[in-house]
């Protein structure tokens, strides 16, 4: 078993001297503590004053990062390095936002060509000139996968509807609940509509089975194989399945073993992307994230935001004995973001072996979940001001709306505040006991109602601010979390580019999947799967 060798003494004793006071008692004792504790990079600013940090404690942190050769690290994934040692890989997904200028010629080659294709196909779209078989123009995009390649383009189509380059209506579909491809083919007209299969294997189940229906349901209303050519495009590492499934090899774009599905929103998966904003803006996104690879490879530790935010998530997970993040977006163009980033996240780092295979007796990843402001103030708010949680929270907000409506802009920029101050100075009861006798109760009733409204406060928070939500600052934010959970993979010496935990499940569901159409009764499973296996047998 690799013991903890994060909790220091040092740090240990930080933590002590700091809960020994409050959030509210470092402000009052540093006037200058906004200034000195954020930090910025291209539109995004972080202010991460709202921790139980001060110099000591930060430089102690950034400490920690550097004994664990985070800045070695880091060149050696830019480099392209195998730093994915289970699979035997590089990762580069951070190549595809800089032109593949640190790689060799070829593989340079293949990103830049690959990219101009899909930009080629963004330029046809907005200009009117993307044709289905019968002549008419595309009107209908559908993206069918799952995970990386559903959760990165719908949530990033989503959050920049307003950059729009046309009127074109885009459906994404991924699971494989015969619901979700049976609510998506009606909105759909076979002669305008272009289907995307995004499929790093071409073997994901949930992502074939969408697929083989979009292209049954093409067939019976076309009856026109040849036309499948001007309806069905994939992309994918496996060109020969794709060819296989009747997909011609000039509508086929190429994936690459080095990216990692959670971070493929970046590649040939992202098509829908670019199609939806078109190609300016699209490599607008593409410099946002870029622009994050360079502060983060280049930015000293005590002023690198995603190192900052890395370190402080490591000082709640295993410090204060977080074992979960909110992440609260005041941008309703974000909706999708906190489900974007719990596969991100989760994925990545929800590991209990260390690099080289040993368990670990320390936290690793943290449960993350959250919504949109202010919904989530009237739904669990509640919990994370008076419940017994130690929950830290990002926020995220931006200062003008892609929509501006009269002033809800500034209702909801002063709500985002609002939330974050009152989990850092919470309400005492000696206040509330004042105030309630003020309006006339009772001592009595007072000192009980105090106890139900008393607000204990001193729970951190980061707060992520930008001008306006654009396709460059969404690039940067994804980066952003990127880079930050790659450095809490280092800190906490774990891979975070595999995902072995996802596949016991789909080996298994291919064994279940044979007993539940077999008409002999299963008899060497448990006896809740079998029971279950009967079930769905006298059900159909």
């Amino acid at each position: 078993m690799s013991s903890n060798p994060i909790l220091t003494d040092s740090l240990k004793a930080h933590k002590q001297r700091l809960l020994a006071g409050s959030l509210m008692d470092l402000f009052q004792n540093n006037p200058n503590r906004f200034t000195q504790f954020s930090t910025a990079c291209g539109e995004l600013l972080l202010d991460f004053s709202k921790n139980f940090v001060d110099e000591e404690s930060l430089s102690a942190l950034v400490g920690l990062a550097e004994s664990r050769e985070l800045r070695q690290k880091t060149e050696a994934m830019f480099r392209g390095d195998i730093i994915n040692n289970t699979e035997h890989r590089a990762v580069l997904h951070t190549a595809l936002r800089n032109a593949g200028s640190e790689l060799d010629s070829e593989t340079a080659e293949l990103i830049n060509t690959t990219r101009e294709r899909m930009l080629q196909l963004a330029r046809q779209l907005e200009a009117g000139e993307l044709f289905g078989y019968t002549g008419k123009t595309i009107d209908t995009v559908v993206n069918i996968g799952v995970g990386g390649s559903d959760l990165g383009p719908a949530m990033a189509v989503d959050a920049l509807e307003k950059y729009h380059s046309s009127a074109t209506k885009f459906l994404f579909v991924s699971n494989i609940d015969p619901v979700h491809i049976s609510r998506a083919l009606p909105q759909c007209n076979p002669e305008t509509t272009l289907f995307i299969i995004c499929s790093k294997t071409f073997t994901t189940l949930e992502t074939l089975a969408n697929a083989q229906a979009a292209r049954n349901w093409f067939l019976e209303r076309t009856g026109n194989e040849k036309a499948i050519a001007q309806h069905f495009l994939a992309v994918s590492t496996n060109l020969e399945a794709a060819a296989e499934f009747g997909i011609p090899e000039e509508n086929l774009l190429p994936m690459w073993d080095w990216i990692g599905g959670r971070y493929s929103l970046w590649s040939a998966i992202g098509l829908t992307i670019a199609l939806a904003i078109g190609p300016d803006q699209f490599e607008a996104f593409l410099a946002g994230g870029k622009a994050m690879d360079d502060h983060f490879k280049r930015a000293p530790f005590r002023h690198n935001m995603p190192v900052l935010m890395a370190l402080l998530g490591v000082w709640h997970t295993d410090f204060f004995n977080a074992q979960s993040q909110a992440l609260l977006c005041y941008d309703q163009n974000l909706s999708l973001f906190p489900a974007y980033l719990q596969q991100l996240d989760m994925e990545s780092n929800g590991k209990s072996v260390s690099f080289s295979g040993e368990s670990l007796d320390y936290a690793t990843g943290a449960i993350l979940w959250g919504g949109v402001g202010t919904n989530t103030q009237h739904s669990f708010h509640q919990l994370l001001h008076q419940g017994t949680h130690f929950i830290p929270v990002d926020f995220i907000v931006g200062a003008r709306s892609t929509d501006p409506v009269a002033d809800q802009q500034t209702s909801l920029y002063s709500n985002c505040l609002a939330q974050s101050q009152a989990l850092m100075q919470g309400r005492s009861k000696a206040s509330l006991v004042e105030e309630m006798l003020a309006q006339g109760k009772s001592e009595e009733e007072a000192e009980f109602l105090a106890k139900h409204r008393f607000v204990p406060g001193n729970k951190p928070s980061n707060t992520l601010v930008y001008p306006v939500l654009t396709p460059f600052v969404l690039g940067q934010l994804i980066a952003l979390y990127e880079h930050k959970i790659f450095a809490q993979s280092v800190i906490w010496d774990i891979n975070a580019f595999d995902q072995w935990g996802v596949e016991l499940g789909k080996q298994l569901s291919k064994k279940i999947t044979a007993k539940l159409v077999a008409e002999k009764r299963a008899a060497d499973e448990d006896g809740s799967t079998q029971g279950l296996i009967e079930f769905f047998k006298q059900n159909q």
